[in-house]
């Protein structure tokens, strides 16, 4: 696992790359994230190589990432495609570091949003049309996860509601 860090004056922030390697070989990837989330004065970006052999062990990842640790996670097809990211984010950062939409508070909660938007797409019978009315209602997972049919149906109706409320409380 690859880490790039921008400091020197400008909002300081990791850049944590995950190899097709590193989510195959199993979660030794995770006391990494953990530390970058633990330190208050960095902001952690983490970027997967989201390929067909790694696939099937992106939504444990995505899930540890973005839910449990709140942090953003953006997939990349290539190492190529991760160096032009990261090169991309620097540029911005030098040019005027407000303007990194990946960087400043404001956009930085966006492009969580965004995040937090397209794993409850993921949720069974959800998709990009009902996934924002959800979040309107539930703004985070843990109030989307505690949310009774009765409340769900009212956004989603009957059918979808029951099958949100499975995806949270079965066990897998």
């Amino acid at each position: 696992m690859a880490r790039v860090t921008a400091g020197a004056g400008y909002a300081r922030c990791c850049v944590l790359y995950v190899t097709e390697a590193d989510l195959v070989a199993g979660n030794g990837y995770r006391k990494r994230l953990v530390r970058v989330r633990n330190s208050s004065n960095i902001q952690g970006i983490v970027v997967v190589e989201k390929t067909r052999m790694s696939e099937q062990y992106f939504p444990a990842l995505q899930k540890f990432t973005v839910l449990d640790l709140g942090m953003v996670l953006l997939p990349v097809a290539s190492q190529m495609e991760a160096s032009g990211l990261i090169i991309q984010l620097v540029q911005e950062q030098i040019k005027e570091p407000s303007k990194n939409p990946l960087l400043g508070k404001k956009r930085a909660l966006l492009l969580s949003e965004l995040s937090l938007l397209r794993t409850v797409q993921q949720i069974p019978g959800v998709g990009k049309v009902k996934a924002p009315l959800l979040l309107q209602k539930f703004p985070s997972i843990q109030k989307l996860s505690n949310a009774s049919i009765l409340e769900l149906e009212q956004v989603v109706g009957q059918a979808v509601a029951q099958q949100i409320h499975a995806f949270f409380t079965q066990p897998r």
